[in-house]
């Protein structure tokens, strides 16, 4: 492999115009397709085949009207007082307008919402007095209804005794009287037939009062049931000067456009002319169309700042900048062109955007080291080029690819937005690697001597050169002397002159950062999580302040409901349902907020007491799981968890039970990588157990700040709360590749002075003196590149920043050019033990492409070592 990246090296160094071309030509294609085919980011992370996602997708179906992306607008008075009368019909007219909108389903009126329960107590009393009086009005009308019944009764029986004695006048020969007897009879059974028909119709009236009396208690008892559970609900504060509208959009929340999210802002805020300040929930204001933010350019000039004082020139200092921005360009602009057929969230682009910079400066950084100090021991550019691309390109190649499969490990837990996520991000590693390993020797053509200052060229004695010009043959002679990269270095020095306290001191210090982890609980980003100054933010504070903290993260819960049921069966056991879910801890309020138009599925609104990524919260949603075995054998009703809150929490769940399989692959690679690049048993061992080390300090560090709230005004954490649930894995996946890249360029360094015959302790020191300069800038830029990202306007990327840039930080300065050189030094020889039948069978990696120092490596036949000997004479 170093032989041909030599080989591409030297083509791209002398085809440099047609290099540049292809890039040009890649980038405008790319350019394009991101035009043509890219599509807004969205925050939507689900778990296909999870049970909350099933249950969501089954509601949209069953329940439309639960379906839809939704959000909150709050309203609250300027003068801190309740709503005057004027104040509340501009809000009402704004609710109206609101509602003219096509993309929105609805828009609630918080006033009429809330007139509407604070008139239930009154419905419920006046309707209590109705069917007390109807029942009254009964209980009065029966004895009439008896009393009458009995008359008819009592007349029946004297028309049977009439009818009798006119038979018996028949008998005995008396006609005449028997026919007055049957017309006295006649008159009689009239009368009969009229009083029978009045009791009827008294009857049928008395039975129709019993009947809506019974329609009416049912009534009632459904609006008893329905106060119980809205009992603690509010739309309007209890002061008054503060309401909020439900919004639900037509689409789901990732389907809603940026431009129709700002509508409903600018239709919603010609309410503050009236008075009345507005805030809109995350869901609302949330835009994930834009990547870059001027943060995250502070970075990136840290990093030129660091390159400029490296490298001496501008020249040289723009370079590596140059590649990486191409690298950018090309991966989070691929990235970016496949939104359009593949749904991802905003964080990958971030990411891809992150690494890209941190790595492509780096990579290129690295080559163009390589090329400088060989040009100041007098070897030709084209050459020159050549040879940093097999040696240390190798080696970029190398710990990059380590980078890319680290990153697309990222799909094993098998979350679709997660893997997404990592291979966007090793996307745009892969195409940082490319770009070092053929634009960068391309722009050395382009540049030529110019790569060096003049000064550097003076302090190594010789006269600074035309641009593509060879040196002269009396500067020969000072470039073979030189050496400016093997001085002695006073770091390397302390730690190996004390190595005892310096690993003692490395390890306390990694330990005491690592114990907050052990306190580590994640969760996902909600309104509190936004700036201070944002309606976001304020919006959420509002709702919690005036509401309780639980408005703003319900928990959904489905309940199926057996087949068969009558009206009164449904509600009996929907409320019952309800009751259960209400006398759990934790839980403020259960509203049944609607039911499928089959009946057989009710949705219920579970508010908790704290917000959607509070530790109470995720012990409910747990709470409710473990008790749907029994809710379901006391009533039959079969109950599901959904929504964004359940859902959340499933996907921390998901991330952190994958976690541990996850650090068991990174660990497994590390060892084996370590193993085959340096041909010993224990430095791998003591690499990884640096990387643990680091990790664990790294761990600490994010939940002191971001879930305890230690240093937070610093680093604007005003609400602490759960950590980025995906988080941890993204740094182990990120810190591993990065880690490995430093492990690699520091000790391959140690490990070719002990091979060459040195001393194994002096050459701990002479490859921490060849290494320790590029690598600590190196490693500086990828923090100041990763910081940049910690005051980012995207807040769920503010912990990621902090993370991996306190991550390298560690491991870059105190593991790898801290404890290694010093366990190294302790270890001696035995560093690099490796059994003999072991170091038979493994292959011969050539990381730093050691054998293109020799001869007969290079396409003439002469290798950069001959050169360099003829150069010298």
């Amino acid at each position: 492999m170093a032989s041909l990246l030599y080989r591409l090296g030297k083509f791209s160094f002398r085809h440099r115009w047609w290099f540049l071309s292809a890039w040009l030509v890649m980038l405008l294609g790319i350019g394009g397709a991101f035009a043509a085919f890219s599509a807004p980011t969205t925050n939507n992370f689900t778990i296909p085949g999870s049970e909350s996602q099933r249950v969501l997708d089954e509601l949209r179906n069953r329940v439309p009207d639960a379906a839809g992306g939704s959000g909150r607008i709050v309203f609250e008075t300027s003068s801190g007082e309740a709503f005057s009368e004027a104040e509340r019909r501009a809000v009402t007219d704004t609710v109206a307008e609101l509602n003219s909108l096509d993309f929105l389903k609805s828009v609630s009126d918080p006033f009429e919402m809330q007139a509407q329960l604070d008139g239930s107590a009154d419905q419920l009393a006046a309707g209590q007095a109705e069917l007390e009086a109807a029942r009254a009005q009964l209980e009065a009308g029966k004895p009439q209804l008896d009393a009458a019944a009995a008359q008819l009764a009592a007349g029946r029986d004297q028309l049977s005794m009439a009818q009798m004695q006119a038979d018996q006048l028949d008998a005995a020969g008396q006609v005449q009287q028997a026919e007055a007897v049957r017309a006295q009879l006649s008159a009689q059974e009239e009368q009969l037939a009229a009083g029978e028909a009045q009791l009827a119709e008294q009857q049928g009236a008395y039975d129709d009062g019993v009947a809506r009396l019974a329609d009416g208690e049912e009534e009632l008892l459904e609006a008893q049931r329905l106060a119980e559970a809205t009992d603690g609900l509010r739309f309007v504060s209890e002061d008054g000067a503060t309401a909020f509208s439900e919004v639900q959009f037509q689409e789901q929340s990732y389907s809603v456009t940026p431009e129709q999210r700002q509508e409903v802002q600018d239709t919603a805020n010609r309410i503050t002319d009236s008075g009345v300040q507005v805030f809109f929930s995350k869901e609302i204001v949330e835009d994930v169309s834009s990547l870059f933010g001027p943060s995250e350019g502070i970075g990136v000039a840290v990093a030129a700042v660091v390159l400029i004082l490296m490298l001496g020139t501008l020249v040289a200092a723009g370079l590596p900048l140059l590649m990486a921005l191409v690298g950018v360009i090309a991966g989070v602009g691929t990235t970016m062109a496949l939104t359009g057929v593949v749904e991802m969230t905003s964080i990958s682009p971030m990411l891809a955007l992150m690494l890209g910079l941190a790595v492509g400066i780096d990579y290129s950084l690295f080559i163009i080291n390589r090329h400088r100090t060989q040009l100041l021991h007098g070897m030709a550019l084209e050459e020159s080029a050549g040879v940093a691309t097999g040696t240390s390109g190798n080696a970029v190649l190398f710990a990059g690819l380590t980078v890319v499969i680290a990153l697309a490990a990222l799909a094993v837990p098998g979350l679709p937005f997660l893997s997404v996520m990592g291979l966007a991000a090793a996307g745009t590693v892969a195409m940082a690697i490319l770009v070092a390993l053929t634009l960068t020797p391309a722009f050395l053509g382009f540049i030529g001597n110019r790569i060096l200052s003049k000064k550097a060229w003076a302090q190594a004695g010789i006269t600074p050169p035309a641009p593509h010009a060879a040196l002269a043959p009396e500067d020969q002679a000072a470039a073979a002397q030189h050496k400016e990269n093997g001085s002695p270095r006073r770091w390397g020095r302390l730690v190996t002159k004390h190595p005892v306290i310096t690993v003692v001191l490395s390890v306390l210090l990694l330990g005491a950062m690592a114990i907050p982890a052990g306190s580590l609980r994640v969760g996902l980003p909600d309104g509190g999580s936004e700036p201070v100054d944002s309606t976001a933010y304020q919006a959420y504070q509002r709702l919690g302040d005036s509401f309780g903290e639980g408005i703003n993260g319900p928990v959904i819960v489905v309940g199926y409901l057996p087949d068969g049921l009558t009206d009164r069966e449904a509600s009996d056991l929907t409320y019952e349902v309800a009751g259960k879910l209400r006398g759990l801890e934790n839980v403020t309020t259960v509203v049944p907020a609607s039911t499928s138009d089959d009946g057989g599925m009710v949705v219920y609104q579970v508010i908790p007491e704290g917000g959607p990524a509070a530790e109470g919260t995720e012990d409910l949603v747990h709470t409710i799981r473990d008790d749907a075995g029994q809710i379901q054998d006391e009533t039959g009703v079969e109950i599901a968890i959904t929504g964004q809150t359940g859902i959340n929490i499933d996907v921390s769940d998901k991330l952190m039970d994958a976690m541990p399989v996850y650090l068991l692959i990174v660990v497994g690679l590390s060892l084996v990588l370590l193993l085959l690049v340096f041909r010993s048993v224990l430095v791998p061992l003591i690499a990884t157990g640096g990387f643990l080390l680091s990790l664990a300090a790294s761990f600490g560090a994010v939940v002191a700040i971001y879930q305890w709230g230690w240093l937070g005004g610093i680093f604007d954490v005003h609400n602490p709360g759960a950590v980025l649930s995906f988080l941890p894995i993204i740094l182990i996946g990120v810190l591993f590749g990065l880690a490995m890249d430093y492990q690699m360029f520091l000790v391959s360094g140690m490990r070719e002075a002990y091979v060459h015959g040195e001393d194994p302790r002096q050459a701990v020191r002479s490859g921490f003196d060849h290494a320790s300069r590029v690598v600590t800038a190196a490693a500086i830029i990828m923090v100041s590149v990763f910081a940049g990202f910690i005051f980012a306007h995207l807040t769920m990327v503010r912990p990621i920043g902090f993370a991996l840039a306190i991550g390298v930080l560690l491991d870059a300065f105190v593991i790898r050019m801290t404890l290694i050189p010093a366990v190294l030094h302790l270890l001696g020889k035995s560093a690099w033990w490796i059994p003999k039948w072991l170091d038979r069978i493994l292959p011969d990696v050539d990381v730093e492409g050691a054998r293109l120092l020799g001869p007969a490596q290079s396409p003439d036949g002469t290798g950069a070592e001959q050169e360099l000997a003829s150069a010298g004479r």
